[in-house]
Order: structure tokens, then sequence, then C-alpha cells
């Protein structure tokens, strides 16, 4: 590839420095993701600019049109801190007629909504658990189409804000009080499905016309007790010493039924061009016992850390961090 003018742009927590120097920012582990893309872009001969977004687009903007990259690569998460919010970003980036790397903004959206994935992905004959979205300030009632146990959590967040132990109800009780939780603690509606027993797995897809899929990942519980639900909280993909904890930890799925890992790959390539992804994604998966999977949520514009499970699983896939890049660049390049 040839030497490209590229632009970084990622969300900032505070307004960021007038000259936009992050090196100090990049030392810290909350910028793994940042720091290694604009190193290994810098490494290969790009000119990399870096730009914080915090609250407003105008700077943004203004820089764009300044200086109009070769491409935007967009790591932004999080706008007016709500996840969201995030699609706006891309749809901006088109209003410029600025090339960019990831997911578009229907795509963004539809994956933002986890009630709108599954009726989506229900429609195209994708297994999906019972779902009802709640809605705040309106009745709360016991659907006769879901049972227990459930699982429920915030309808528009991402990286499993919201999900903990608690997420887990397995008595009315328990399901009033946390539809309750999520309306007051996150302003928003709480979605409620059926907790489907089985392994989490992860996959990651990478393509538009042509679809690659990198080898199935999956999160495991050494330490967990049998009667215990294993679901993927907060805490258990993000906190270091409650991994250790109960012996939680990321590893490829290898042992699974022989045609079993084609089975998820091909559903995960379907749920991909079903919720109109057009670069990179995850998707987070349930395999039950008697072999049905379900798949629980996709994520489009997915951590791209080396260490996270996408990058590592490009990597087993036979695609370095390197080239990883390049082919999401490659992608933005000649959307549409």
């Amino acid at each position: 590839m040839k030497p490209l003018d590229i632009l970084v742009v990622f969300d900032m927590a505070a307004p960021p420095p007038d000259d936009h120097d992050y090196t100090e920012y990049f030392k810290h582990p909350d910028w793994f993701t940042e720091s290694a893309v604009v190193e290994t872009l810098r490494l290969n001969g790009h000119k990399v600019r870096t730009m914080g977004v915090f609250n407003c687009v105008k700077p943004l903007v203004a820089e764009i049109e300044a200086r109009p990259p070769d491409i935007v690569f967009n790591l932004v998460e999080l706008f007016l801190n709500k996840a969201h919010l995030d699609k706006n970003i891309p749809a901006l980036l088109e209003l410029l007629n600025i090339p960019y790397t990831g997911c578009g903004p229907l795509g963004m959206a539809l994956c933002n909504n986890k009630a709108m994935t599954k009726k989506i992905l229900s429609y195209h004959r994708i297994k999906v658990p019972e779902f009802q979205v709640f809605r705040p300030g309106r009745r709360v009632w016991l659907p006769k189409k879901l049972t227990f146990p459930m699982i429920v959590k915030p309808l528009r967040e991402e990286a499993s804000t919201g999900i903990s132990q608690g997420s887990y109800v397995a008595t009315q009780d328990q399901f009033h009080e946390r539809i309750r939780f999520i309306h007051d603690k996150f302003r928003m509606p709480a979605l409620a499905e059926r907790y489907i027993e089985g392994r989490e797995l992860y996959v990651g897809i990478l393509g538009h016309r042509r679809l690659r899929a990198f080898p199935v990942r999956e999160m495991v519980f050494r330490n967990v007790p049998e009667d215990q639900p294993r679901i993927a909280t907060y805490k258990a993909k993000w906190d270091k010493a409650y991994r250790e904890k109960w012996g939680i930890d990321s590893v490829f799925a290898n042992d699974l039924p022989n045609g079993t890992s084609r089975k998820i790959v091909h559903v995960c390539k379907r749920a991909y061009r079903a919720l109109n992804i057009d670069s990179y994604a995850r998707f987070d998966c349930r395999l039950a016992p008697n072999g049905d999977l379900y798949v629980l949520e996709g994520n489009a514009n997915p951590e791209l850390a080396m260490a996270d499970e996408f990058a590592e699983a490009a990597e087993r896939g036979g695609l370095a961090y390197n080239d990883l890049l390049h082919q999401i660049i490659r992608l933005g390049l000649t959307r549409g």
C-alpha cells in the first residue's frame, strides 16, 4: 500500500490538548488501541495525524476542511458519553465525502439497538433468544414467551456495560428489580432475554462483498461453580483481578464438535450481511448443549487492540496486525 495521509480519530472523556499531542495519553493502558493503531501505521510509512473528539464535532470538521486526509481511521466509540451516538461520526464523514474505516452508519445503528438486531436476525431465520423490551415509564409485565432464567441488560450499551451477575434473574422479584435498575441507572429501555445455557463464543468477520471469518474464540469460566451462570459481565471482560479469581479467560475454541465451527461461521456471515455491516465486526454467540447456535448480538467496529479478541483471531487466521489494519483501510477506500 502506498503511503497515505491518515487522520486517526478517537473519543475523549475530556477536552483534547490544544496541540493534539497524545504522547502521554498513549502511555496509559486505556489507550492501547489508539497507540497501537497510530504506531503501526507510522511504522509502515503513512503520515498519521491524531484528533480526539469531545462532545463537539466542529474541530473535526474544521481539520478535515483545512487538510482533507486520504482517509479517516475511525476509532470513536462514544459521543456525549453515549455509545449509540457513535454511528453519527461515519454519517458526518459521509456528508463531508471523506473515506473512513469501519462500519457505515446504518450497520452501526442496527448493531447499537440490541432489539432491532434480534428482530432482523429472526426475520432471516437466525436463532436469537426470546426477548422483550421494557421502556421507562411504562408498565412492566412478564410476557408468556419469556421463561426464567433471563438476562436483563441496557438496550443500547456496549462492551457489557450494565451487565453483572445481578443481570441474571430467576424470579419475578429479581426481574422487576433489575428492570427498574436499568431504567434508573442508564435512563434507557431494558432488554430482557432468555438465558441460554452453553458456551460463550466470539466470531470475527472482515470484508464487504467477500467475507473472511477468523477462528472462533471462547470465554471460559474455569472456577465458576456449576450451579452459577456463566455470563460475559463487565467485570468478566475488563477486571483482571476478577478474571483471575474465577478463572475467566479468552481462548480459541479448538474442541468444537465436527462441523460446528463451519456452521458457526456460516451463521455469522449471514448475520453480518443481514445487519448491513460493511467492514469488520465481531459476533457474540451462545452454543447450547444440544448444538443450537444463538446469536446474542453483533458488534460493529469491535476493539482493535493487539491483545483483544478480534486482532488475536485475525492473527491466528493468518492476518498479522499490520496487514489487518491495511485490509481495514482498503475496505474504507473502496466503500461504495
